[in-house]
């Protein structure tokens, strides 16, 4: 691949990601709110109702509608940084793994290029680099969806937070819950790897009932032949991919969450129960959850977490890769 066709393919794989990203996020921040009180409630056992019940309770104290968009200023930046980020990482590890091999893609566009396990490195790799360059804008986030705007002591504005961290913890406030997002970039290895293969197997499959080896569209492993996939089929395969990988990889996200709001609630004890019992480090936390909560401690969150990751992945593909074969078009 010429310099120029890499530039252009990292600036399509940099746009259609910023671009799912903005858009997943307008559509779905409420659900995130819900998801996000959930994991840091220690003082209830998990039980059917929960998400209801928490959003009956910021909508009727808290502000109405408003108030379940709190925290969407750095929830969309979070998001659209991440995912332009990662896949503009994930398109160029891929390509240089490729190359390091000998295996460049050719015209054909079946995305089998690459073993699963080589999938899973290069979107992990991706996904560790995103999350130390936006570790900061996550934890900022949290903590506005943790509280509603009139608790005492809560960040009003993403700018305000950022200040209230560097000034009280520093810059290592910014980074905490960094050891176990590291941690949870197992997630999104599992779920590309799992997305690729699944791509190429329909490819196989559709290459097999056409008679024919071979398919004239796509590059870099399904770039333009993104639009090989119809939306229905889109829709099957990313939601296949993210509930094999959030099944496996949920616990981490509880761990992160709470460690992101720890500094932050012992600052103000008032301003959530989480602060009654202090972790000390990720094990720590893993031990405090499965004595006072058991296994269902690690899962708060999941209904919901559920009900959202799946529109939302739906969101991010389908827009993801019809922007990419839009732009390939033009």
């Amino acid at each position: 691949m010429s310099q120029r066709n890499a530039s252009s393919t990292s600036i399509i794989e940099t746009v259609a990601g910023l671009t799912a990203g903005v858009v997943s996020t307008l559509t779905l921040h409420p659900l995130d709110l819900i998801k996000t009180r959930l994991q840091i409630d220690r003082l209830t056992r998990h039980r059917v109702g929960s998400s209801l019940r928490i959003f009956s309770e910021i909508y009727r104290t808290e502000g109405g509608i408003r108030a379940l968009y709190r925290g969407l200023t750095p929830n969309i930046i979070g998001n659209s940084t991440s995912w332009s980020l990662y896949f503009l990482f994930y398109g160029n590890i891929k390509e240089a793994i490729a190359r390091n091999r000998n295996k460049i893609e050719d015209s054909n566009g079946e995305g089998d290029k690459l073993s699963a396990s080589e999938y899973f490195l290069a979107s992990g790799a991706a996904g560790a680099a995103t999350s130390i360059l936006t570790n900061p804008i996550w934890v900022i986030k949290t903590r506005m969806l943790s509280t509603g705007s009139h608790t005492p002591g809560a960040y009003q504005s993403f700018v305000s937070g950022a200040t209230q961290i560097l000034r009280t913890e520093g810059i290592p406030g910014f980074y905490r819950g960094l050891i176990p997002a590291l941690f949870g970039v197992s997630h999104g290895a599992f779920q590309f790897m799992a997305y690729e293969k699944l791509k190429s197997y329909r490819l196989r499959l559709g290459a097999a009932s056409d008679g024919s080896g071979s398919n004239t569209e796509g590059r870099r492993g399904g770039g333009e032949g993104s639009g090989k996939f119809g939306n229905v089929e889109l829709l099957l395969i990313s939601g296949l991919s993210k509930t094999f990988a959030g099944c496996i990889t949920y616990p981490y996200q509880v761990l992160r969450t709470r460690l992101q709001l720890q500094a932050y609630n012992a600052d103000a004890p008032q301003r959530s129960a989480t602060a009654r019992s202090a972790y000390r480090g990720v094990w720590d936390a893993t031990k405090q959850i499965w004595t006072q909560e058991g296994l269902s401690g690690f899962y708060k969150g999941l209904g919901p977490s559920l009900v959202r990751v799946l529109p939302s992945t739906w969101v991010v593909f389908l827009v993801y890769e019809n922007t990419k074969a839009a732009m390939y078009r033009i």
